[in-house]
């Protein structure tokens, strides 16, 4: 929780300062002196909410429930694509290529085609790579290459020449 007006600086320097410094936490911030482009410039610095002092006890919890259950979807979220970044970067760079055709879309007999290997080579290849991006299905495993920012797009321009 931050006011806008404390002594050393202001709350909205404050926030910007963690916010540089990598500590992405939820802000509350909580004035007296609320004003519009004040409380507009707390929200795009990353506050959960704006809150006119005297606050409301009910109000207040509410605004504290909402700012700690959005720091623990973001945690789960960054915590979800650090595991796909560990499993992407345990791909062999075979292994790696074959991820990205399938994620363009390219049926294993075009991967063979296009890196000229038999087709039992790309099966081996697309089964390990499954095996250790630990996805079930090619769905499963495009929503991963998603959040690891690599889009179907990206993947094809990237393997088309």
């Amino acid at each position: 929780m931050l006011d806008v007006c404390l002594p050393e600086m202001s709350g909205l320097e404050a926030i910007q300062k963690l916010s540089k410094a990598n500590y992405n936490l939820p802000a509350l911030f909580i004035s007296g002196y609320a004003d519009v482009p004040t409380s507009v410039r707390a929200m795009r610095g990353g506050a959960v909410d704006y809150l006119s002092k005297p606050v409301d006890a009910d109000l207040l919890l509410t605004a504290v429930r909402t700012a700690l259950d959005k720091e623990r979807s973001q945690r789960i979220a960054r915590a979800d694509l650090e595991q796909i970044r560990d499993r992407l970067a345990s791909l062999t760079p075979r292994e790696h290529e074959v991820l990205l055709y399938v994620v363009s879309g390219q049926l294993n007999k075009q991967i063979a085609a296009r890196l000229g290997v038999v087709l039992k080579t790309i099966k081996v290849h697309r089964a390990r790579m499954m095996q250790k991006m630990q996805t079930k299905t090619v769905a499963d495993l495009v929503r991963a290459a998603l959040k690891a920012g690599i889009a179907n797009a990206d993947a094809a321009n990237g393997l088309s020449a």
